[in-house]
């Protein structure tokens, strides 16, 4: 496998609408040094924008799934850099993985914190 890990910052953090046609609602992160960046967010359908459909392939309790997955994710990042609020996630030193130059997975450097 083909793994590479990157040290960088988050250069931006934003809460609110992202994702597919901005019409879902979430948390939404670029990191990044110098010479390379990736964006990444953990975002579900925002349920004022996007009506549920007996058509749809996921129902109203698995979205309240997803937002409760995406508050728990946010309180743990907050926990783990010691910050209380979103905007202080910005600067904040993390470790990025690539598999074959697609994000895997980052965490936030709480060792160097």
């Amino acid at each position: 496998m083909n793994t590479k890990k990157e040290f960088g910052k988050i250069k931006s953090v934003h809460f609110g609408h992202c994702g597919y046609q901005e019409a879902m609602i979430g948390i939404w992160f670029e990191l990044g040094s110098e010479g390379w960046g990736v964006i990444t967010d953990k975002c579900t359908w925002d349920p004022n924008l996007i009506e549920h459909k007996e058509n749809c392939e996921w129902t109203e309790k698995d979205r309240d799934e997803a937002f409760a997955e995406i508050m728990r994710y946010i309180s743990d990042l907050l926990y783990k850099a010691k910050v209380d609020s979103v905007d202080k996630l910005q600067g904040m030193p993390v470790e990025v993985t690539f598999v074959h130059r697609t994000l895997s997975e980052w965490r936030i450097l709480t060792e160097v914190l």
